[in-house]
């Protein structure tokens, strides 16, 4: 049974309760690029499931979905109430080939957008915090909020890669 929009927002904002959002976003790359380490093409490249990712798409999902954040946050910023467009991670992942991408540009072009991402954010006042878009499938999203849903979403992430690595 597939979540709902507000059950998958509860669920991946548990995973980040009680920590510091921007310190978690800024650990994140790095602590992908630990846990692909030394690890064999078999072992990146093995899905836990028929139906899950390999550490390899995981790494690609996760670089495509900060290209998919540095866009929102800069429209959420400029414009106060934008519409945001969801997007079809499933489909993102057959068209662009996840499970042949080189995880080492997939660390690479995570981690410098997500510095870039952190900057900007660092930069601008509070205040922009407040700002929102309108998420297509899940209503009204704060910049504050997103925050703490893509620390969240990168933690369920990094811990699906360390039990796959685990099996």
């Amino acid at each position: 049974m597939q979540e709902t929009p507000q059950q998958y927002t509860k669920r991946i904002l548990s995973y980040s309760e009680g920590g510091d959002a921007m310190q978690l976003l800024e650990s994140a790359p790095q602590k992908l690029a630990s846990l692909l380490a030394g690890k064999t093409n078999d072992q990146i490249s093995r899905r836990p499931a028929p139906d899950k990712w390999s550490p390899r798409e995981i790494a690609a999902h996760l670089s495509d979905t900060e290209i998919a954040l540095s866009w929102r946050i800069r429209q959420i910023l400029g414009t106060n109430g934008i519409a945001v467009q969801a997007f079809d991670q499933d489909a993102w992942a057959n068209a662009f080939d996840y499970g042949h991408r080189d995880p080492s540009a997939s660390i690479e072009l995570y981690r410098v957008l997500r510095a870039a991402n952190v900057a900007l954010l660092k930069s601008v006042p509070k205040k922009l915090w407040d700002n929102y878009g309108v998420h297509q499938e899940r209503g009204n999203e704060s910049i504050a909020h997103m925050t703490r849903l893509m620390a969240g979403h990168d933690l369920n992430h990094l811990r699906q890669i360390e039990t796959a690595l685990a099996d």
